[in-house]
């Protein structure tokens, strides 16, 4: 399966994107999917997932509470509602797929490109 992050821009503290994620080439309903986001100089880290099994979702605890992961299986899909943006989430977003939830890049088997997601006044 192929993944396309697309949805990100440049956007004021306390304002609101969406990210999306488009797969490709496969059966994105066969894997949970994962975004993660990667600034500069800092590792990848997890954000955000949700199993194919709808309603079982995780968060890092910097996002728990502002941000919530979706999928549209018709659309094939999955989406990162991200509000309450602060600068300090100013990073590139990537999405994944894997077999299931992780929070480790390493368990991620099918990677997109990234979407830049800047805060800034």
């Amino acid at each position: 399966v192929q993944l396309q992050a697309s949805g990100g821009g440049l956007v004021q503290p306390g304002e609101s994107l969406r990210l999306s994620c488009t797969a490709s080439g496969g059966t994105f309903s066969d894997y949970a999917t994962g975004w993660f986001r990667q600034a500069p100089g800092k590792e990848r880290e997890f954000v955000a997932a949700i199993s194919w099994n709808p309603g079982t979702t995780r968060y890092s605890d910097s996002v728990e509470g502002r941000f919530a992961v979706s999928r549209d299986y018709g659309e094939n899909t999955g989406y990162l509602q991200m509000n309450s943006l602060a600068p300090e989430d100013t990073a590139v977003y990537y999405c994944a797929a894997a077999p299931g939830i992780v929070v480790s890049p390493d368990g991620y088997e099918c990677w997109g490109q990234g979407t830049q997601v800047t805060v800034s006044s």
